[in-house]
Parts: C-alpha cells; structure tokens; sequence
C-alpha cells in the first residue's frame, strides 16, 4: 500500500459535539466500540453481496467474505478489516466527516450534559463509527470501493478533534480496513481472550465470520502432553463467532441476551428493545421473522424523508435495508428482520411495490405486531403505557392507514379522561366502555389545542353534573383520527362540541320538557342574539349542556372542528367558510340579565361579552381584544 498524500478538512461543528460526548459520555462502556465497528463491516459485506446478484465481478475474484481483527502489542493499534463493499473519497466525507443522518439539529438541542441520558440520545442517533474515539486517540481508515481501480483507493484520518486527513492511496483489496491507535490505558483490547469474549458476546449472531489470529495451543505440547523446551508461539487463523444468522436458530436456544445484542445490531440502539416476536412460518407463505419493539422513539421519527423498514433477506441473501413495504407506514417504529422463501433473488425495490407475496406478507406481519402490542398490552400493562408515550402518536394514525385493522388498533389506543383526572393517556376504549353509565349509547369526546383547554371545556359541564365519562384529546392527530374512527365496539364516538345534544334516555321526560318551555320563554332573546351576531354566528339556541358558564360555541354536526381548521390553517390549506353555532344557558344570571334588560347600548354590550367570552372558553381567539376589555371594564363601573 502506497503512502497517502493528504489534505486538512474541518469537520463539521455538530461532529465536534458528538466526538466529546462520545468520549466522555459513553467512557463507562467503551467496550461497545468493537460491536459498532463489526456492526458496520457486517453491513458493508452484505451490500456487496446484494449488488454482487447482479455484477459478479464486484467480488473480484474472491467470494469469501470476512471480517478479521488484527492487533500490535508493540504498535498499540487494533485493526479491523472487511472485504465489503467498501466506499468512494465522497463516500468517505459523508459518512466519516459529517453526520450523515437527518435530525441532527434535533440531536444536538435534546444533549443534556447528563453522560447517563446523552448516551441513550447517542443510541437513538445511530452514529456508531464515531465511538472508536472512546478507547483510540487516533484512528485510520484505508478503503476501496469494489470495482475500483486499485489507486482510487481513500485514506482518511483523525484524532477526533477538530479536522480530519484525507487523501489517495494505492489499495490492492477492495473493502475497509480501521486501525485504531489506542489511548494510554486501554491495553486490555490488545489481548486475544478480551477480544474473543467481546466478539461472542456482541457478535457472534452476525453471519459472516469473525476471523483473528490465535495462538494454536495445541502446537505447545509433544505427543506426551508435556510443553515442548524453547517452544516459539505459533499463530492460526481461527473464526470467533458462530456465523449463524441468529433468526434462522430455534428460539429456544436463543438467550434474551442474544436477542438484544441482535437488536443493537441491526438497530444500532445502545438502549435495550422493549420487545420483539420470532415467528417461522410455512405453508402458503414461507418465511421467517424476527421483530423488534425499540423502548425509545428516534428522533427523525416524524421525518417522512428518513429511511426505514426491515433488513429484508431471501433465502438468507441479504437484499436491502429499510424495506418499507412490508409494515405500514403507523408502525414504522419496528425494527426487524424478514426472510422470505418466496421472493426472487434478483428482487427490488420497485418489484417490492406490486408483489402480491409482498402484499401478503405485509398482512401477516401487521398481525404479528399488532398481537404483539396486545399481549403487552394485556399481561405488562406498565410496559405498554411506556410504549403508549414514545409511539402512542404514531399508532394513531393507524385508523386511518388500515381500514382492515382498524377495531384492533381502536383497542390499543389510549387516551387522558375527565375519570382519572390528569393529562396522562392511560385509559382505553374498553375501560370507558366497562364504565359507562346506564342507558348510555356513545363514547363522548372533545377535542382541543391542549389538556387544560379539554379538560375546562364549558361542553362538559352537564356531564360532570351527571357524572358521565369524557375523553379528553389534546394530540394534534386527534380529530384527524376521529374522522375515522367512528365506532368501536358498537359504540358511536361522539364530539361534545359537534352538533346538537341529545342524551337520549340519559334524561329523564320532565328534563325534556322543562328544555322545551326553556326555549319558548327565551325565543325572541335568541333571535335579537343571532340578529346581533349573524356575521360571526349561523345560529342561537338556549341549551341544556351548560350548567355554570353563560354560553357556549357549536360546530355545526357535519362540519369542520376548530382543532383541525387551526391544523389546517397553519399549514396554507385552504378550509371551508363555516360559522359556529352560539348556545346560551338559560340558568345562568348574565342571560338572564339580559333576557330583562331594557338599554339598547348595554343589551349589545351583553351580547358582546357573552359572545367573547365562548369564544375564549372553547380556545380561540378575540378579533379585538382591546374592545373585549373596554367592554367588561364598562360593565363592571356600571354594576359599581
């Protein structure tokens, strides 16, 4: 190998960052390093077998890919090296020497300075390359893309402070080779049993061999067993890991402990996942899975531009990453692995999209995780409200996405309820409905921008005075997700706020009677408000829902609720003129003040306030605030 001519590059600040946390924050369990590393070159030899399907000569010449970790006592350095696919000078910058993930301004806003939770932050990030600088104070890359002339070769180089070398070299084998120059202090990784403990232990799951040199003990001794006089160290070349794909093993002889490091492997999480179901399955489809609930959301979650799915494998071939056809989109939380005997070899992406066997097992797959949620759901109930807080907004959108699924994921939902009190969403649909009052026929709802907002709605007050239960949905995805979820159980879910109310037989005859006589007594207030209010109101009727606030504002049965007309707003849609409907309490002392005042000037001022103050109690705004206040002012001297 030729020597590197180099040039000086900056890195970018937020790798700055990220190089000092790493090694302050993760120094507790710097073993992981090696994990990361054999992680990465396990990834790029299986992209060379998967663009090798097509282009034979990317291999040239040698099939047998592997893995090997070679160490220097004298040198201190730890090298490792794989036959992958190997990368480009500008392959090089853009994984090496920038944060090659989106979110990163999300990343670096959420780092505490707590090393404890920063390293978690780390994990969800996935940067895994750069936790060699936890035990080396340099380290080296020499890399060739496969197919590449052999100069083309890319040398690159730090000491994970501020800048980086890179340059060309001459390289004879395609692939990557890392030498770490380790740190004063962090000589247990040049020793082999260290070293073979640490491979079996994060490693051994990984499917292609993990070789090393080791001393051959068996050449120490003579025919007799005796140690042979002036014997010299003769070293073999030996695999430390099983090579075994850990997913095509039984389960039974799969330790939790593997599974995890599986998880970690596949994920690069550094925390534990929750969950994860292995499934083998033959009959009208073949395949095997192994899937994963993380215990932590990502923090690209909700950007739709981020790659995700499952590492797709046929036939044990490893295809691609982030196959995103075989989960909908509201469990893209899932980590996993599919293998399938029934799809080509030569498969792609764009094949991926109109396969009818794809389909299928995209069926069977949301099944398997839905039964998984479930069982969580059902016998850890405190898992799954941990679960519920970091993906409870995703699986919202599941209604909508999976018509097929909808009641089964309607029963995994949770939500905050004026029962318990509190802003936590912890109650299911079926424990509202195991607590509904008798002669009840809906779920009710109401929706709003928050919690407090919900939970002061003036639309629950004859609710609270008959003790009925109401859900209370402050998520921005929650009238979206009641548009479609219209049912569950037989039960209709209702919008306290939407439309007349009618309580059915929750009321008795003579409560119905004494509304109707109500709305005799007040008609011609109602029809002097709505002359008053026809440009801000399509309608004014008395009502029975308030039992302490004066008014009220409807939407109207069929048309667009507040919550989603603001989403909607601040997007630039554009949405549907609709007036609210004004609903005043009859009960109430400024009604009926004003149902008997004679002054033309205060009767409008009344109407004024009335009107303003339903329209600060339901969350919205004042068109003039400084109106709205003159006029309380002028009412409050006037009682004075």
């Amino acid at each position: 190998m030729s020597q590197a001519t180099t040039e000086k590059r900056e890195f970018q600040t937020e790798v700055k960052q990220l190089l000092h946390l790493m090694v302050h924050s993760l120094y507790s369990n710097k073993e992981i390093f090696l994990r990361e590393l054999i992680s990465n070159a396990s990834d790029a030899s299986d992209k060379l077998s998967f663009l090798a399907l097509n282009d034979d000569t990317l291999y040239e010449g040698e099939g047998d890919l592997n893995i090997r970790i070679d160490f220097d006592k004298k040198k201190k350095t730890l090298t490792i090296t794989d036959k992958g696919i190997g990368m480009t000078q500008d392959e090089v910058v853009a994984n090496l020497g920038t944060i090659a993930k989106s979110g990163t301004a999300e990343f670096l806003k959420n780092m505490s300075g707590d090393a404890k939770k920063d390293a978690r932050l780390i994990g969800q990030f996935g940067v895994g390359f750069y936790s060699a600088f936890i035990v080396a104070d340099r380290v080296e890359v020499f890399t060739r893309k496969a197919g590449e002339d052999k100069a083309n070769g890319v040398y690159w180089a730090s000491e994970g402070a501020g800048e980086f070398d890179l340059g060309a070299v001459e390289r004879e084998s395609r692939g990557t080779e890392i030498v770490l120059h380790l740190k004063k202090g962090e000589e247990e990784f040049l020793d082999e049993w260290r070293l073979k403990s640490l491979v079996r232990k994060y490693s051994d799951h990984i499917s292609i061999p993990v070789m090393m040199e080791v001393e051959d003990n068996a050449a120490k001794y003579d025919e007799e067993g005796k140690e042979k006089e002036g014997h010299k160290p003769v070293f073999k070349l030996e695999q430390i890991n099983s090579a075994t794909a850990l997913w095509t093993r039984n389960k039974s002889d799969i330790s939790d402990e593997e599974y995890q490091e599986f998880y970690k492997h596949i994920s690069h999480d550094f925390a534990d996942a929750a969950t994860w179901a292995h499934n083998r399955v033959e009959g009208k489809l073949d395949y095997t899975s192994l899937l994963y609930l993380p215990s932590k959301a990502p923090f690209d979650m909700w950007n739709r531009d981020q790659q995700r799915g499952l590492k797709l494998y046929v036939q044990r071939v490893f295809i691609m990453d982030d196959a995103e056809q075989f989960l909908p989109t509201y469990l893209r939380f899932i980590k996993g692995v599919v293998d399938s005997n029934d799809l080509s070899l030569n498969v792609s992406r764009e094949i991926l999209q109109s396969n009818k066997t794809v389909e299928s097992l995209k069926t069977a797959l949301t099944k398997r995780v839905l039964d998984m949620l479930d069982k969580m759901a059902k016998k850890k109930p405190e898992e799954y409200q941990q679960f519920w807080e970091e993906f409870g907004q995703v699986l919202k959108e599941g209604p909508a996405e999976d018509h097929a699924n909808k009641e089964r994921i309607a029963g995994l939902l949770r939500f905050a309820t004026t029962h318990t009190g509190d802003a936590a969403q912890t109650v299911s649909l079926a424990d509202y409905i195991g607590r509904m009052k008798e002669g009840q026929k809906e779920i009710y709802y109401v929706a709003a921008d928050n919690h407090k907002t919900a939970a002061g709605s003036p639309h629950l007050e004859v609710f609270r005075k008959k003790g009925i239960e109401v859900l209370l949905l402050s998520d921005r995805i929650d009238e979206w997700l009641m548009g479609h979820l219209s049912e569950f159980d037989g039960k209709h879910l209702k919008d306290v706020g939407k439309g007349q109310l009618d309580l059915g037989d929750l009321e008795d005859e003579a409560e119905k009677q004494k509304q109707e006589e109500t709305d005799k007594t007040f008609a011609s207030l109602t029809a002097q408000i709505a002359k008053e209010l026809e440009a801000d109101v399509k309608e004014v009727r008395t009502t029975h829902r308030l039992t302490e606030s004066p008014a009220c504002l409807v939407v109207g049965e069929y048309d667009m609720g507040a919550q989603m007309r603001k989403i909607m707003e601040a997007a630039g849609q554009k949405v549907p003129d609709a007036k609210p409907i004004l609903e005043i309490n009859p009960e109430h002392p400024l009604v009926q003040r004003l149902n008997s005042e004679t002054n033309d000037d205060r009767t409008k001022d009344l109407i004024a306030v009335i009107y303003e103050q339903a329209r600060l109690a339901g969350g919205d705004g004042l068109k003039d605030p400084a109106a709205y206040v003159q006029r309380i002012n002028k009412l409050l001297m006037e009682l004075a």
